[in-house]
């Protein structure tokens, strides 16, 4: 039976609240989200709900990890969809704030992003990862929750989580889950909802890149340069519109590598019509010398 998840406004408010059953021998997971919620947010949920006793989503479209020129504005903000969709699941607390709530007046602490933040996503997005970094440890204080949950779809965000954490001594273990895909391998994102049908058609060549990346290395491929040239035909090819980049990376530290030695990431980033799409998977070589 669907259960109306609990709604906070207030950080303060959450956080007594979580205070308050973890004393009492509870765990609690966390699930940042901006909304416009799908299956692979709920699968994120799901995870939390499998190990911890209570759920916290929390639902903010953060204005800072926005540049002048992004999607801020349209980006889609669907609550009572959101709310509908986590009614499947029990207890789920869920925290809405509004923009003040989150940025007090006359806000001017910013988190600086570690080192791994700088080269793909950093690179295209300079001031991305701060905005995020700031954000997620605003919610690590407003929801002090045991666990986190992040999805792998954004795999540079979780390094950055994972190191920020690790670097400032936040008492909270960073959950990676796994990309969820729809049945024609397009990653689920909220973005996706942008796509037109033919623009859809055309980002599953995405994915398919990307496996086939992983069917050379299993064949043998080493050369890192030459699976990226046959990545870019393509996405040439499927009409990608424009390639941002194609990167194989170490999965620890996202510096790009020559020869695939050992388990490697291979992140894309690029744009179908006006929407920016990325993807990843990791990859480890069958023989490694």
């Amino acid at each position: 039976m669907a259960v109306q998840p609990k709604v906070f406004h207030d950080p303060a408010l959450l956080r007594a609240e979580i205070r308050k059953i973890q004393a009492a021998g509870k765990h609690v997971g966390l699930v940042p989200t901006m909304g416009a919620l799908h299956e692979g947010h709920l699968s994120l949920v799901e995870a939390s709900q499998n190990e911890c006793d209570v759920t916290v989503v929390t639902i903010f479209v953060n204005p800072t990890q926005f540049a002048p020129g992004e999607d801020f504005e349209k980006y889609p903000r669907t609550l009572d969809a959101d709310l509908k969709l986590l009614s499947r699941f029990d207890p789920v607390w869920v925290l809405v704030p509004d923009v003040e709530a989150m940025y007090p007046p006359g806000s001017s602490t910013v988190v600086q992003a570690p080192k791994v933040s700088l080269p793909l996503e950093g690179a295209f997005r300079p001031e991305h990862f701060d905005g995020v970094a700031t954000i997620v440890l605003k919610l690590f204080q407003a929801a002090p929750a045991d666990k986190a949950y992040f999805g792998q779809k954004d795999f540079q965000q979780v390094r950055v989580i994972q190191e920020m954490v690790r670097d400032l001594i936040v008492p909270i273990e960073i959950v990676r889950c796994p990309i969820v895909r729809e049945a024609d391998g397009l990653a689920m994102s909220s973005r996706n909802r942008y796509l037109s049908s033919e623009e859809r058609e055309v980002a599953l060549s995405i994915s398919r890149s990307l496996t086939e990346a992983g069917q050379q290395i299993a064949a043998g491929q080493r050369d890192a340069a030459e699976l990226v040239r046959t990545m870019e035909q393509t996405l040439a090819a499927a009409g990608i519109g424009k390639l941002d980049y194609i990167a194989v990376a170490d999965p620890t530290t996202l510096e790009s590598v020559q020869t695939i030695d050992a388990q490697v990431v291979i992140l894309v980033a690029a744009r179908v019509g006006t929407t920016r799409l990325i993807d990843n998977m990791l990859f480890s070589p069958v023989d490694v010398p």
